[in-house]
């Protein structure tokens, strides 16, 4: 196996997966309001650090995605949170796209800003010691959407986007998420989920990007958040099915976004799609998933630290469970 590939199957390690630890400061900043704390440098290195220093975490990471910021940053120590994550054995990557504008053929959907300048920046983050990297498109379910353009635009940019981050030799994470915002039900998911994928695994293999060094992290297929939440047996089955039809077996394996379900929601989910032999592994890339447990309990209190750790380690350890298919709700009572 090529180096990119080897990466990529690490990433998704039995057990383990990654840390999206790449909120924007405006993302990061409605977080932290949420549990009172001002959204500053200092406070937003505190927390990145609390977390990359959690006692035993590599046992269930064996990667972190930074945001520009945290990559330039350092510790307490001095230590930069790429050396650090280097030191655990937890790849550090890098998000690099820079956010989402209207997009011109339907002002209602979007497109990913950032693909002007990326080979150079590409290059930039691996001279620095990045292993992979992260593009997120994001698609909107509705009447007559997601849309055929918005579909053709993202796909395009991922396929892009991939390609050059395997020339820059960073494997690429290629996120399509769909947002679970609205009355849609699971069926209607399922649909947009399948022509998502089915349109951007058609533009990655047009440019020629190697799916044994990619990553994909899709949505589960599941309900509007404005609906009853479906069951994990109506989720796992239906997000396995669309999966299945879409995803070249070739491919690295599949690391899932959280997409604001709780965690234990989240880790539920995930455990009972791993009860089915698959071509590829099923992990997990969470943020708010991993995160928001440790977050109310350190909530800029230093003297919270080690309990705030104590709480994301559990968490890490249940979604590493469930990524073994081996998760059970009575778990979650520590």
């Amino acid at each position: 196996m090529s180096t990119l590939s080897n990466v990529a199957r690490s990433l998704v390690a039995p057990g383990q997966g990654i840390l999206a630890a790449d909120e924007s400061t405006h993302t990061i900043e409605k977080r932290f309001a949420a549990v009172g704390l001002p959204s500053s440098a200092e406070s937003r290195r505190g927390f990145r650090e609390l977390l990359l220093a959690t006692p035993g975490i590599s046992q269930y990471l064996h990667g972190v995605i930074f945001y520009d910021e945290t990559f330039h940053d350092a510790t307490s120590t001095g230590e930069t949170f790429v050396a650090l994550a280097e030191q655990l054995g937890i790849f550090p990557g890098i998000k690099v796209d820079l956010g989402t504008e209207p997009l011109p053929d339907s002002p209602e959907e979007f497109r990913t800003k950032g693909l002007d300048d990326l080979p150079v920046r590409l290059r930039a983050y691996a001279a620095e010691g990045a292993r992979f990297t992260k593009w997120r498109a994001v698609f909107r379910i509705g009447e007559n959407l997601p849309s055929a353009a918005a579909i053709v635009t993202n796909s395009q940019q991922l396929a892009e986007y991939a390609m050059a981050a395997q020339s820059a030799g960073l494997v690429p994470i290629v996120e399509p998420e769909l947002l679970t915002e609205g009355r849609h039900s699971l069926a209607q998911c399922a649909v947009a989920t399948d022509a998502i994928l089915t349109g951007v695994f058609s533009a990655l293999s047009s440019v020629g990007v190697d799916f044994n060094s990619m990553i994909l992290k899709p949505n589960m297929i599941t309900a509007g958040s404005d609906n009853p939440a479906s069951s994990t047996s109506e989720v796992a089955e239906a997000t396995i099915r669309v999966l299945s039809a879409t995803v070249p077996h070739t491919v690295a394996g599949i690391a899932f976004l959280s997409g604001g379900q709780s965690a234990a929601t989240a880790c539920e989910r995930l455990s009972a799609m791993n009860q089915s032999t698959l071509p590829w592994p099923l992990s997990f890339s969470f943020g708010r998933a991993l995160e928001n447990e440790a977050l109310k309990a350190w909530a800029g209190q230093t003297d919270k630290v080690p309990d705030a750790q104590a709480v994301f380690l559990h968490r890490a350890q249940l979604v590493g469970r469930a990524a073994l298919g081996q998760y059970s709700p009575s778990m979650e009572v520590r």
